[in-house]
């Protein structure tokens, strides 16, 4: 007979999937607004475990919402989605070749060609199953990662567009400084992949689409919307900074905990790994159940606090790999009280830009790295 273990850990994710779907919406209107005539559609972007979020059931709520095109990063993340139910057409971002590319053809999955020997390997995939194939084509107009370059293209796309069983559904390309209003490099690349499309239609290429915009290029220029827009941060409600935005959008999660215990520090007693926090008065610290196994950076010990009985309480000591210490001095701490790590709590909010900021790094590692053995709690 089995044991099954009921949900023990209090340090838990809670995931609202109705503001996920209200978050879509707020995209799609923005766009409209902008843009009536020849509003761009949108990628739903739910790579990396829909950053943190839980793929499966983001997948189907933004199936739900209306979404009809979904982006994940490899074959394996398609095939999650498709296991948990998504029937919304699939795009694959991520490079190909050290991936079965059966997966493709079982899923009904839609690959992104980014190299010659990527789009040979899929050709004669396609045609080993005697199928014809949707792919898109990534452009490199700058980045230097993955993508066709865009100033060798007479030489590398021909070949491609010969293909017997591949078809192409839309070109692309991916801005390296979006984010970052004073690089010159978004521009520069806007206008490569301008003349791209003109070097592809003087190749006889003809996509169905057209796209560029990530989340930063959402926010700051709707010249770079073409035909459709890939939001994945805006989705789930953060803004990439420094940017700002007038989208109506509300953070999708919420990471929270609770104390488990609480005690006395004598002035000059230390607490954590390497004694990095002395106490300089009697000090009141309490103890919580998360720590880095559970995607809590080491850094936040010392800069970063929590929300607890609806005051902020400093992160002292070191972040442990299963728990942390918080100092509650004067708040009247008790084991079972709530203490929220990203979220909202008596007015004040702490989120996951303003965590990524204290530690000195960015708001999409932040909740990607959210553990797997914290559950997601759906609502």
């Amino acid at each position: 007979m089995g044991i099954v273990a009921e949900r023990v850990r209090p340090t838990v994710a809670r995931v609202d999937l109705g503001v996920l779907k209200s978050n879509y919406r707020a995209i799609r209107e923005h766009l409209k607004r902008e843009r009536p005539t020849g509003t761009p559609g949108v990628i739903a972007v739910v790579k990396a475990n829909a950053y943190g979020h839980g793929a499966a059931q983001v997948g189907r709520a933004l199936e739900d919402a209306g979404a009809d095109l979904l982006a994940c990063a490899d074959i394996e993340e398609g095939a999650a989605l498709r296991a948990a139910g998504v029937r919304a057409d699939i795009l694959i971002f991520g490079a190909l070749s050290v991936s079965d590319l059966d997966g493709l053809f079982d899923c009904r999955l839609t690959p992104t060609i980014s190299s010659p020997g990527a789009a040979r390997a899929v050709q004669a995939a396609a045609a080993r199953h005697k199928q014809r194939v949707r792919y898109h084509l990534k452009i490199d107009t700058g980045m230097n990662r993955l993508g066709f370059r865009a100033d060798n293209l007479r030489r590398t796309l021909p070949e491609l567009l010969r293909s017997e069983n591949l078809d192409l559904e839309a070109v692309f390309t991916h801005f390296a400084t979006a984010d970052d209003p004073a690089s010159s490099l978004f521009d520069e690349q806007r206008q490569r992949f301008d003349k791209v499309l003109a070097d592809l239609h003087a190749l006889g290429a003809r996509p169905r689409y057209r796209h560029a915009a990530n989340s930063a290029a959402v926010v700051r220029d709707p010249r770079v919307w073409f035909d459709r827009v890939r939001p994945g941060l805006l989705l789930y409600g953060i803004v990439p900074p420094p940017l700002q935005s007038t989208i109506a959008l509300a953070p999708v999660m919420t990471l929270a905990s609770r104390v488990t215990a609480v005690k006395g520090m004598r002035a000059g007693e230390v607490t954590g790994y390497g004694a990095r926090f002395t106490a300089k008065k009697p000090t009141t610290i309490a103890i919580v159940p998360a720590g880095y196994a559970d995607g809590l950076d080491l850094r936040l010990a010392g800069r970063g606090a929590v929300l607890i009985r609806g005051r902020r309480a400093p992160i002292i000591g070191s972040v442990c790999m299963d728990m942390i210490m918080i100092d509650v001095t004067g708040l009247d701490a008790s084991p079972g009280d709530e203490v929220v790590f990203i979220g909202r709590q008596s007015g004040d909010t702490i989120d996951a830009r303003e965590m990524a900021e204290t530690i000195g790094s960015i708001p999409w590692e932040i909740v990607c790295r959210v553990g797997t053995r914290i559950e997601r709690v759906y609502a």
